[in-house]
């Protein structure tokens, strides 16, 4: 028996125990977040700083209620944190001797990836240790990491989006649970696919669907249009045998689904569908096992670009950039980057999701700035810009729109940060990766329904060492977008 299948069979026998919960409902039911992690990308400046893990007090019964209360510089620069992960998390709940202790943070440029200790002092972390980039170079061929999963057999596994010399590979590094040493590729050799970024298993139907973004050579510089007719952006969804690491199907999505990035199963294990979010396209996608054994994908949600002028290109592509299902597998969240829109959506009919919560916080088409909206097929007026009080004496306007999302476990808190990538900040929003960005709260109504809260306010261009560009949100003990139930 495969050890994951093995980890599943002792989890559902036993009373408690490893880390994280028992099911998704189980985590509906646990504390409140009182901290979160937040990796910070310097802006740039006269005096080049590293980038750092910021520790926020989330907890509105606290003294230091929605500031940062410690920060973690890297002891290198120009690294591009991202995105982050854990060394264990609810798939390996069933055995009482792993502890999440160790947050993984992959450096997107210069593909070091840090192993933070969080357990020592969870408002204090320090450097556990560090992979250099020549460790996925030479024994992975990969660079470029990007989305960390912890296994139920004790590894970590963290996606690729690149080669050494910047061309996108998408393959998959394994890492030793305990040494944080790399052991190689999870993928047979020659079967890395052309681009990677996420991915998502589901070890009860025995498979993994990855997703693309595009090379790290274009990529990096910003966005530039024309690559997309020179190959060098994705449109496939992978699927993958989780137990023999073999391909199995490509789904191209074509045009409608250009740049699907964030994948999410639903959280249910037996469940045999999913859901993605494609950028460019402004689509999202379901996903799902077929009667006869293989996978198809549907377009479910279309986000119409605008017609506008006074903007780089004649329309405006909403700009899907991260998406998230709420552990009940209720609702769906997505962020619309460029429009500047949240979006929530009830999902008990997976094909025929429908609209019920929907906030603006900033983007490219607030009243008072630059561009015009010329048509909208969704005939919805130009929103006034977002000014945010907080705890300040004085309102922070909010530059750059909604990004990257985290729903508390029990579903009644949004947070949102607005930076996406500090190349493509300084693009879009260039006054956002001058002053830094922010992290917002949303408020969630039980059936249905987004509203912002007044009253939270994180402003990155207040830090000590200069504005920062804020990413990913983490909680301690795991969250909707970190942990998978086996």
């Amino acid at each position: 028996m495969h050890q994951s299948d093995l980890c599943c069979v002792f989890s559902a026998s036993c009373s408690g125990c490893g880390p994280g919960y028992r099911s998704p409902l189980d985590a509906m039911k646990g504390s409140r977040e009182e901290i979160v992690y937040l990796p910070c990308i310097n802006c740039n400046s006269d005096a080049l700083k590293p980038d750092y893990l910021a520790t926020v007090d989330v907890d509105p019964k606290s003294p230091t209620f929605c500031q940062v209360i410690h920060r973690l510089p890297m002891p290198n620069l120009r690294d591009e944190l991202h995105h982050s992960g854990w060394n264990a998390c609810s798939s390996c709940f069933g055995d009482a001797s792993r502890k999440r202790n160790r947050l993984i943070l992959p450096a997107l440029i210069s593909s070091r990836v840090y192993v933070v200790d969080v357990g020592t002092d969870p408002r204090a972390p320090r450097i556990h240790k560090i992979v250099e980039p020549v460790d996925l170079f030479w024994k992975c061929g990969l660079a470029n990491p990007h989305t960390t999963h912890c296994l139920g057999n004790g590894q970590i596994m963290i996606s690729c989006i690149g080669d050494p010399t910047g061309n996108g590979k998408g393959g998959f590094v394994l890492l030793d649970g305990e040494t944080f040493e790399v052991v190689g590729n999870w993928e047979h050799s020659g079967e890395a696919v052309n681009f990677g970024y996420d991915f998502w298993y589901q070890p009860r139907h025995n498979v993994m669907i990855s997703t693309e973004w595009g090379a790290p050579k274009a990529l990096a510089g910003g966005f530039n249009p024309a690559h997309i007719n020179e190959g060098l952006y994705g449109s496939c969804l992978h699927v993958w045998d989780w137990t023999t690491h073999k391909k199995l199907q490509t789904l191209d999505l074509g045009e409608d689904g250009a740049i699907p990035l964030e994948v999410r199963f639903l959280h249910d294990p037996d469940a045999t569908e999913g859901y993605v979010g494609c950028a460019l396209s402004g689509t999202v996608y379901r996903f799902y096992k077929t009667p006869k054994g293989d996978w198809a994908a549907e377009r479910v949600i279309s986000v119409p670009n605008k017609k506008v002028e006074g903007w780089a290109l004649p329309e405006m592509p909403g700009l899907i950039t991260d998406i998230l299902i709420s552990l009940d597998d209720r609702f769906l969240y997505f962020s619309n980057w460029l429009h500047g829109d949240i979006r929530q959506y009830d999902i008990t009919d997976r094909r025929s999701p429908r609209l019920v919560g929907q906030v603006f916080l900033g983007g490219s088409l607030v009243s008072d700035g630059p561009v015009r909206v010329l048509e909208d097929p969704e005939k919805q007026s130009q929103p006034p810009p977002r000014i945010i009080k907080g705890r300040r004496v004085s309102g922070r306007r909010v530059s750059g729109g909604p990004q990257m999302l985290q729903l508390s476990l029990d579903g009644r808190r949004l947070y949102v940060t607005t930076s996406l990538f500090s190349g493509w900040d300084k693009q879009f929003y260039p006054d956002m990766a001058k002053d830094g960005s922010v992290m917002m709260q949303m408020d969630v109504s039980v059936s249905g329904g987004l509203s912002l809260n007044e009253n939270f306010l994180v402003d990155f261009g207040k830090e000590p060492d200069g504005p920062a560009l804020a990413h990913e949100l983490r909680y301690p003990g795991g969250d909707c977008t970190s942990d998978i139930w086996l």
